[in-house]
């Protein structure tokens, strides 16, 4: 508080005021959807418990973790380090970074001699598209110029470096693109974190839509190849008499109609990066000789030269094929096999991780408002209970469409098991109901005994029931678990067990 500020207030009255500061802080604590504080240094020295369910989608598993760190090396376009600086606040302020997008304040704390000695950050809204519609409509429509922008820009470097024969490519995804937070999610990022420090090849395993592709680019943007250009050829897409140019590139004059100046393939493009070969399981038998080869050596021999090219690329490889399957039929070379999955990684399916869901509507959503300018519904709980009953043998891409699919029919603001189970219908899905939760009945005997007590008692058991499977149902994340049960953030916790709700320094 600047000197002077209490002028010549009588003792009494100085300890009302030190009392009203403590419990307007505890009162932001609670009220907000989450707040840090950063000493004078810009370093996070404390974080409420509100603050803690972003960590993950920054890429901290632990408040331990999180606390220590300069605020802009964990906190993406924060502008804390400004307010440090010039000891002016941030009231209202948009924030967008890979956790979402949210109405912030910052203001600079300051000693009795009005020097800055720190700043708290607060998040006041984390969904703001339902509290502040027209605003982050007009917010999402820049962001997507901007994106707009960028991608040109990136698309005329690629012109520029395909022309000067640099090939430079970049990571669109980190591993906080991967939402979840389930004991399969946390498996499978940890496994991709281990094999982004190695130089070894990966093979990534899993069904559609599960997000290969986006572990690939998480996988090489943590590496110590991410300065170097990411390249991606889906194997299943390019035509098998086309393939070989496509991996090794092409001699000049190999054949008619061929460029005069010759022309790189993907594996020369890829040096000094990382080459992502998708659907690996499609690619023929006749070519596989020919990666393997590429593989054991480091060189390749353009199509129609006699000569062979060295090239440095770390091979990350993606099937939705039964590889191994392949190999008994056949349909793909032992050899190959072993060389490619010397860190296989199994990506698991959606209803390998329906804990995630939540999170996912809540991320995807997010993802469509940036994109279409508009925000999709809020799920009833039993609407989200419905969507984590179901199969999704599309996995992520096919509850990606399914949600666009229901913002796009509905005009309401809500959206309940009804409404969605007409839309799964529509778009060919058999819609599996939840399974009832039906507690046990006591014994017939011990009936009239254990209704016969106070009933506010018998409906405190019920609700910390349903709190508890809430939180179990989600993983411990309050706001889904809120969500699910159709009530506020705040007043779940307010019916937490107080132990639970404590906040954490």
């Amino acid at each position: 508080m600047p000197a002077g500020a209490t002028g010549g207030l009588p003792q009494d009255a100085q300890g009302i005021l030190e009392l009203a500061a403590r419990s307007m802080f505890q009162l932001f604590s609670n009220i907000s959807q989450g707040m840090f504080l950063v000493d004078r240094t810009g370093r996070i020295v404390w974080v409420n418990e509100g603050y803690q369910r972003f960590l993950p989608a920054l890429g901290f598993s632990s408040v331990d973790q999180f606390v220590g760190h300069l605020v802009e090396d964990v906190i993406p376009n924060t502008q804390m380090r400004r307010v440090l600086e010039t000891g002016e606040p941030y009231l209202i302020d948009l924030l967008t970074n890979r956790a979402g997008t949210f109405v912030v304040s910052r203001i600079p704390l300051r000693d009795e001699a009005d020097a800055v000695i720190g700043a708290i950050g607060i998040v006041l809204f984390d969904h703001p598209e339902t509290t502040l519609a027209p605003l982050i409509s007009k917010f999402a429509l820049m962001q997507r110029d901007l994106d707009d922008a960028r991608r040109e820009l990136a698309t005329q470097r690629l012109r520029l470096g395909s022309a000067a024969g640099t090939g430079t490519r970049l990571a669109k995804y980190t591993f906080a693109s991967f939402i979840g937070t389930s004991p399969a999610a946390v498996e499978v990022k940890r496994q991709a974190r281990r094999a982004a420090q190695s130089a070894s090849p990966v093979l990534l395993l899993g069904e559609t839509g599960t997000g290969k592709e986006l572990l690939a680019h998480a996988i090489h943007a943590a590496s110590p190849r991410s300065a170097g250009p990411l390249v991606s050829v889906n194997i299943a897409a390019v035509p098998d008499t086309l393939l070989e140019a496509e991996f090794f590139g092409v001699a000049p004059g190999a054949y008619t109609g061929a460029e005069r100046k010759g022309r790189d393939g993907k594996f020369k493009l890829a040096d000094g990066g990382t080459l992502f070969l998708d659907e690996i399981g499609d690619m023929p038998l006749a070519l596989q000789a020919k990666l393997l080869r590429a593989l054991q050596e480091g060189e390749i021999e353009p199509l129609g030269s006699n000569r062979v090219v060295p090239f440095d690329a770390r091979v990350i490889a993606a099937t939705s094929r039964d590889l191994a399957a392949s190999v008994r039929e056949g349909r793909f070379r032992e050899d190959l096999y072993y060389r490619l999955s010397v860190l296989p990684i199994r990506v698991p399916p959606l209803r390998e991780r329906r804990a995630d869901i939540p999170a996912l509507i809540e991320a995807l959503g997010d993802d469509a408002a940036l994109r279409n300018g508009t925000a999709l519904p809020e799920f009833d709980p039993d609407a989200v209970a419905l969507l984590g009953a179901q199969t999704w043998r599309g996995n992520i891409r096919e509850l990606r469409n399914v949600l666009e699919q229901t913002a796009l029919r509905s005009d309401a603001r809500r959206i309940d098991a009804a409404a969605l189970a007409a839309v799964l219908r529509d778009a060919g899905i058999e819609s599996i109901a939840p399974a009832p939760v039906r507690p046990q009945a006591p014994a017939a005997a011990e009936q009239p005994a254990a209704l016969l007590r106070p009933l506010a008692e018998q409906l405190a058991e019920v609700e910390q029931q349903a709190l508890s499977a809430a939180l179990a149902a989600t993983g411990g994340n309050k706001l889904a678990a809120a969500r699910l049960l159709g009530i506020a953030r705040a007043t779940l916790y307010s019916r937490l067990d107080p132990s639970k709700s404590q906040t954490t320094a």
